[in-house]
């Protein structure tokens, strides 16, 4: 029998060690197929305790469409001090467009991990996200660069990063998760390793810093790796890392600080990385990350290893290959040779490649559009171009980052052009038409399929050709409702074709009420191509703008070309308390800059003001006196040989400040004194700031009972009266506030509300006379408040009853029921319920039960 269990134990021990794989760390990343969407190919890595008895040759993997692989290891290699690094390759199919979580779990994790309790038996798992979409196209997961074993010691920040890269240029995000266990679950009483002072993970960099361990051994830390296309998250990565902590004086090497970079395409960068060492140790300088890994063109950096300080070279040819809207990380690694501990120092530097601007743009104005085109981008991964515009000149130099054309240059998109050979296009102003006179400027971008831009294209500017009679002026000369006047002027046309469009000539003017000119009807024509100004009479002027047209036609062939519609600029005004607010409006083809603001002061207008926005309040007027204003506008078309600056007056009009402004509300209370046994309530309250408050006239006090729906409650007629008594004997429970109200009538927004409630008392007297002497012959309470009504029975001694009533003055003249044969003296006894009136409604309250004592003759007693 002693044999058996010995036997037993063996194998028990045995099996535990068959499943105990001792993960230390572990990723899935993987590749999508070129020929098949649905394709993807899966490296799994994980990193075991190489003296550990057991091996795992094949490890299941789970692909997150209900099937599961057990997959044959591809490799074992020792990658240090009882570290092994195992791959495992396998290919999977999957039926269609869905999101898949793939994950791996080994039985067991290795033992004394600090902050896994019982690490040993706790299994090691890791996942990763996988979108298959048609409308997310081609993805591969991130490439993770550095291994996910690493080592410090007390007291010295430690800096770890995986260098990840995206091979489709997708954007990462990195978070800081807790290790999970078995089923992807929470570990029981897992914690983040301790810090002296912070442990984080750089959500944007990736920079997992420890600052500073203070705790010897090993622990695992976990971290998602998010890739991003076009601000979606398309997909993560687990990665579950060890890292060993070590006594030790060894301080780590330092790398000198480098700066991110960006460069055009095409662009040879070499720079020298330093590093040094403390200690005098040897130091081994190396390098990882994406630009490494290119077929055509990739970057160097051979490893470089010398004693306390060692130099390198990173050297890059770049192409347009390397074209992409994501910075490139590199990340310099210096690792000294300590043989208690290897310590390392990292730097990164990301390197954006831009591609170069669209080169040889020009424009060339045809009508009223103009024709762009420009060369063909170098960069043939380009899809297509942006077209920007502006009125006038910037003088834009793109710095060496940016890319595109910001939004600080005034410049805005006004085309997208698909198609890299596709150089042209042609402003029409989304049909609308050009207008003549303005220089109208543009910028070209090369835009890439991951949202990457070139350096914009050169500024680019021309006009249209002169060859219609330009607009300038909509003018009110004379404000009346029936007989207004409107000066009309114009440039004429310099560069008509006259071969084309032979004269004799004429100018047709046109006008429409209102803005837009939606319902132009003709006024008059001019033949003089030299008679540019027109003077239009016996008007409305005072109801609305008007806009006008010139028409440009040959007399026998017809019409040529016309004019932008331009428009009067209209005034309003809206009066307030001791103020008028002036506001205007106009549409003209030139930009008008600023506004000179007239106001009438007897015969003649007195200049106010300039502004360049279509507002200005006057204020410190005197209310209830009429004031009038006209609005000069002030303008210019950006290209040469037109009048300037272009003036132009809106129609006089007249308005009076009223006082339609009320005070503002009582900003608080400053007393509140309630005395329940007089039952009364008074308050008092704070003036309104004088700054809308110096005209008041009376306060309204407002009630409500239930806080609900207030009323009206008194009016105090003197203004300087800022207090209230309220008096009620059946209640003075309720709510109230103040409102503020000025000479004229406007009432200010209600107060904060105040709420009291009643303190209700009811008492009976335990004894009185009624012998009819006047004295105390009734059974009455002690003086009352705030009770409605009650509900009293009184017994004799035999609980016989003798007396009821639900009046709260009782009123017992001590007979039976009060109308029978007077009662004997004794003690009668009584049970009351008092029905108390509070805010909230009615509340009942039960008396203690009580006696009380009949007395008669010389005896009685009050009490």
């Amino acid at each position: 029998m002693k044999k058996f269990f010995t036997t037993l134990l063996l194998f028990i021990i045995i099996s535990e060690f068959a499943d105990a794989t001792h993960n230390r760390a572990g990723e899935i990343t993987y590749r999508q197929d070129n020929s098949n969407p649905l394709l993807y190919h899966f490296t799994i890595v994980t990193y075991t305790k190489t003296s550990a008895p057991a091996d795992r040759p094949e490890l299941e993997v789970c692909w997150g469409d209900g099937t599961c692989d057990s997959i044959p290891r591809a490799s074992k290699v020792t990658v240090g001090p009882d570290i092994s690094r195992n791959i495992y390759l396998w290919s999977h199919l999957y039926n269609g467009t869905s999101t898949f979580i793939i994950f791996f779990q080994d039985p067991n994790r290795n033992g004394g991990v600090v902050n896994i309790p019982g690490s040993v038996n706790i299994p090691f798992y890791v996942e990763t996200k996988l979108v298959i979409s048609p409308f997310l196209g081609y993805n591969n997961s991130p490439v993770l660069l550095q291994p996910p074993i690493d080592d410090g010691t007390i007291g010295h920040p430690f800096i770890h990063n995986p260098n990840a890269y995206d091979p489709d240029g997708d954007s990462l995000s990195y978070q800081l998760v807790e290790c999970k266990g078995a089923g992807g679950q929470a570990i029981p009483g897992y914690s983040f390793p301790p810090a002296s002072n912070s442990f984080t993970l750089n959500a944007v960099t990736g920079d997992l810093v420890w600052d500073s361990p203070t705790t010897l051994g090993e622990f695992n830390v976990a971290f998602f790796i998010f890739e991003w296309r076009n601000g979606v998250q398309i997909g993560y990565i687990e990665r579950d890392m060890q890292i060993t902590i070590f006594p030790s004086t060894n301080s780590p090497p330092s790398i000198n600080s480098l700066n991110d970079l960006c460069v055009e395409a095409g662009t040879n960068i070499s720079f020298n990385v330093t590093a040094t060492d403390p200690n005098n140790e040897f130091i081994t300088l190396s390098a990882t990350g994406a630009p490494f890994a290119f077929s055509i063109n990739p970057a160097s950096f051979p490893d470089v290893t010398a004693p306390a300080s060692v130099t390198g070279t990173f050297s890059w040819q770049t192409s347009c290959t390397h074209v992409r809207k994501a910075p490139y990380q590199v990340l310099f690694t210096a690792r000294d040779s300590n043989t208690q501990v290897s310590l390392a120092d990292l730097e990164r530097v990301n390197i954006t490649i831009v591609a170069p601007s669209p080169k040889n743009p020009a424009a060339v104005p045809l009508g009223n559009k103009i024709i762009l085109n420009w060369n063909q981008e170098v960069c043939d991964s380009a899809k297509g171009y942006f077209v920007y515009r502006r009125i006038g000149t910037y003088g834009f130099t793109p710095g060496p980052c940016e890319t595109g054309v910001p939004a600080y240059t005034g410049y805005s998109k006004i085309a997208t052009v698909t198609g890299l050979t596709n150089t042209t296009y042609t402003d029409d102003n989304n049909g609308a038409g050009l207008i003549h006179g303005l220089d109208y400027c543009y910028m070209v971008v090369a835009y890439f399929k991951d949202g990457a831009e070139s350096y914009a294209s050169v500024e680019f500017c021309t006009q249209l050709k002169k060859d219609v009679p330009v607009i300038t002026n909509v003018s009110v000369t004379a404000t009346d409702a029936a007989n207004g006047i409107m000066d009309i002027a114009w440039s004429k046309p310099t560069e008509l074709d006259t071969i084309q469009f032979p004269g004799p000539y004429e100018y047709r003017i046109f006008r429409s009420p209102g803005f837009t000119g939606a319902s132009f009807s003709f006024v008059a024509s001019q033949p003089d191509l030299n008679d540019t100004t027109f003077t239009d009479s016996g008007i409305n002027t005072v109801s609305g703008p008007h806009s006008y047209k010139i028409e440009l036609h040959n007399t026998n062939n017809g019409f040529i070309g016309a004019s932008h519609t331009a428009s009067s600029v209209f005034l309003t005004i809206v009066p307030t308390d001791r103020k008028l607010i002036l506001s205007w409006n106009e549409n003209v083809p030139w930009i008008n800059s600023s506004y000179d603001i007239y106001r009438q002061n007897g015969p003649v207008w007195d200049y106010i003001a300039t502004t360049s926005s279509k507002t200005y309040s006057d204020e410190g007027l005197a209310n209830y006196l009429q004031y009038c204003y006209y609005i000069q506008s002030r303008g210019d078309y950006s290209g040469a040989g037109f009048v300037s600056p272009i003036l132009n007056l809106s129609q006089q009009t007249c308005e009076t400040p009223i006082d339609n402004v009320p005070p503002c509300a009582i900003s608080d209370f400053d007393t509140l004194q309630f005395d329940c046994l007089d039952a009364e309530v008074t308050f008092g309250w704070l003036h309104p700031p004088l700054d809308c408050g110096s005209d008041i006239g009376s306060y309204n006090i407002y009630f409500s009972f239930d806080g609900a729906s207030f009323g009206l409650l008194s009016t105090i007629t003197d203004p300087g009266q800022t207090s209230f008594l309220f008096s009620d004997s059946s209640s003075i429970a309720g709510c109230f506030y103040v409102t503020a109200v000025d000479t004229v009538g406007n009432e200010s927004e209600p107060s904060r509300t105040i709420c009291i409630d009643n303190c209700p008392f009811y008492e009976i007297p335990n004894v009185f006379t009624p012998d009819g002497s006047g004295k105390n012959d009734e059974l009455h309470p002690f003086p009352y408040r705030f009770v409605k009504d009650i509900d009293l029975v009184i017994f004799n001694r035999w609980g016989q009853q003798v007396f009821s009533t639900t009046d709260p003055d009782i009123n017992w003249n001590g007979r039976l029921n009060n109308t029978g044969k007077p009662l004997p003296e004794g003690v009668y006894y009584y049970i009351c319920m008092v029905n108390e009136i509070f805010r909230s409604g009615i509340r009942q309250r039960v008396l203690k039960p009580g006696f009380v004592y009949i007395l008669r003759g010389n005896s009685a007693k009050t009490e």
